[in-house]
């Protein structure tokens, strides 16, 4: 799974222009082909007893006396290897005609490869050790295709600033890494099991430590607050690593970092209690911040910040939460793949552009992609019967279980969903045209639209069959184990937060219609009020790195140079200047005269023999 993709990119690198007619082709057949091997083992998993579906493969001795570089096959590593390699082989097709004009198509086919055979080393590695090579290897990749028209400012801006606000994460994860092995002398999952929950001479404030820089990890990888802000700026990449950034691969990743180390967090209350309040903060961020975007692709990012705060608020309810995390995850990953596409195929057809503002009445030109995108659109609102109305709901009435403030913050923030993708779809596809005059909108080719055909199917089927008679809990089981009481869902859910929740979503939508479908979309952005300023300026969140960070940096970095200039420097080129300087006067004696030297002898002779005399006197 993990070789082909990374064979993939390694041939594509090194053959470079050689390989420019067929290393699309290339790149798309070694994701394809991860893919099958992933159903395969997928297939043998089902095959064994549920006591035997947890198999290690062991590779080599990676750090003797520490760590063996080994890979973990379970239900948990299996289900992320399927959605990584399905949907990432998608957005490869897909590729072949987004990137169809792109000179350098081949190199950026190498990077997916590169970012898909990390993504795969992250989720099946059996300890943290090959985790967090994974790890950097995705942070590595994403910077790689953030940055793939480095010569857009922007693009390389933001490909740098997604490269260091993980570095911030990475650091958390790093130091809880260390505290792991100084308290349990191990980082391989399996063995910490056991360890973790006897706790046999750690404390619990050392397990809370664990969690928390663990967390932080997560915060980093996945955009949550507070290390949310490289998230919007990364969409300067082009739509296919947005897709495979927020649906298949780098934003899962700390999710599945917190389901992965859960015995941490079920071990430490408080610990716990800070992931759910992670998970609410950022799901109401994330869609404050898509209410006021016009930039499509913008309004998308705002939306995956916010459905991964929905996985990390039930990644923080432990078991019971666990399997509607990881559900919602694999849907998500369907029906936003789905739907940045889908943004990709419009732009595709409206050379490029990006601004909302500038669409209008697309629907009737772009049949598939608006079917498509509607599907998407359904699945991430709630509809009845599409994927996120089974998922979204679980997590929502486990969190109510848990705790009633974080389960209703959970139903107002779907409520915010049911506007802000409403306004897209409104802004988007309705309406009158607002198009630029050079603007010819068309449907993108087949090999852009039956991706999009087969993500929309994913998104209608995927949440039931997931989430239904438990299927999705019972199969994670032997990774993360049963809550005490299993969850009963039906079909239609009738209790009262799943019918508040749909109310609240109706009324979303019937104020965006109000605003966006029924009202005329001014041309340009209006002032709007300080709430809407708010969320343009994603809550503030660059002004507040800027203000507590940055600059209180600039300033350490400006004493740093003023000592190392006037101090360091200062010592030790003062001591050589005046050591030069008394060796310039010294040598002025050194005239090379005999006679100079003569009368400097007869000098001294006569000073000596003048203090002998007066000793001898004395």
């Amino acid at each position: 799974m993990i070789v082909l993709p990374l064979l993939g990119a390694l041939i594509l690198l090194v053959l470079n222009r050689r390989s420019d007619r067929w290393g699309h082709l290339l790149g798309v057949a070694m994701s394809l082909a991860s893919f099958v091997v992933a159903v395969l083992a997928f297939v043998e998993l089902l095959g064994l007893g549920e006591a035997q579906r947890r198999q290690a493969v062991h590779l080599y001795e990676f750090i003797p006396g520490m760590v063996d570089m080994s890979l973990l096959i379970d239900p948990l590593s299996i289900s992320f290897a399927l959605l990584i390699t399905g949907v990432g082989s998608l957005i490869h097709i897909y590729s072949i005609g987004y990137m169809s004009h792109d000179p350098d198509r081949r190199r950026f086919f190498a990077y997916l490869n590169l970012f898909v055979a990390a993504m795969l080393l992250l989720v099946l590695s059996d300890n943290y050790v090959g985790l967090f090579i994974g790890w950097e290897g995705v942070g590595l990749a994403s910077y790689l295709l953030i940055g793939f028209w480095q010569f857009k400012p922007s693009a390389a801006v933001a490909a740098k600033k997604a490269f260091v606000v993980n570095r911030v994460g990475d650091l958390g994860l790093l130091v809880g890494m260390f505290i792991i092995w100084t308290s349990f002398s191990t980082l391989n999952f399996s063995e910490l099991t056991p360890k973790v929950l006897e706790q046999s001479g750690v404390s619990t404030g050392t397990i809370t430590a664990i969690g928390l820089l663990l967390l932080l990890g997560a915060c980093g990888k996945s955009a949550q607050v507070p290390l949310q802000s490289w998230l919007l700026d990364a969409m300067e990449g082009p739509t296919p690593v947005s897709a495979l950034i927020h649906a298949a691969t780098m934003v899962t990743a700390g999710v599945y970092l917190v389901v992965r180390s859960g015995l941490f967090f079920e071990a430490s209350s408080v610990a716990s209690l800070v992931v759910t309040i992670v998970g609410v903060v950022t799901l109401l961020a994330g869609a404050i911040i898509g209410c006021a975007k016009d930039d499509i692709k913008k309004g998308l990012a705002g939306s995956t910040m916010s459905q991964i705060g929905y996985m990390m608020l039930g990644a923080g309810l432990g078991p019971a939460g666990y399997a509607f995390a990881i559900a919602h995850l694999i849907a998500h990953g369907f029906f936003k793949a789905d739907m940045f596409l889908g943004a990709g195929s419009v732009m595709h057809g409206m050379n490029d552009e990006v601004d909302m503002r500038k669409y209008g009445g697309l629907r009737k030109y772009m049949p598939i992609t608006f079917a498509t995108f509607i599907v998407g659109y359904l699945a991430i609102i709630g509809f009845p019967f599409l994927s996120g109305f089974y998922t979204k709901d679980g997590i929502i009435e486990t969190a109510m279980e848990h705790g009633a403030w974080m389960g209703w913050l959970a139903v107002l923030g779907a409520g915010i969903t049911g506007f802000y993708m409403s306004r897209m779809i409104f802004m988007t596809f309705f309406g009158e045209k607002r198009w630029e005059k050079d603007a010819h909108p068309h449907e993108s080719p087949s090999v852009m639209t039956v991706p999009l055909i087969l993500l929309s199917i994913g998104s209608i089927v995927l949440g039931y069959f997931l989430i239904m008679d438990n299927r999705l809990m019972d199969f994670l089981a032997p990774a993360v184990g049963l809550p005490e009481h299993r969850p009963e869902f039906h079909v239609f859910s009738t209790t009262t937060v799943g019918l508040s929740t749909l109310a609240l979503v109706a009324v979303g939508a019937a104020y965006a219609w109000f605003k966006y479908g029924r009202s005329p979309v001014p041309a340009v952005q209006p002032r709007g009020s300080f709430l809407t300023t708010f969320a343009r300026r994603d809550l503030y969140g660059d002004a507040i790195n800027e203000s507590l960070l940055m600059r209180p940096g600039q300033w350490l970095t400006r004493f740093a140079v003023y000592f190392d200039n006037r101090g360091i420097d200062g010592l030790v080129n003062g001591l050589a200047a005046g050591i030069g300087g008394s060796s310039g006067r010294l040598r002025r004696l050194q005239t090379g005269f005999a006679r100079t030297y003569a009368l400097s002898i007869l000098i001294g002779a006569a000073l000596v023999t003048g203090a002998l005399l007066l000793v001898g006197n004395i």
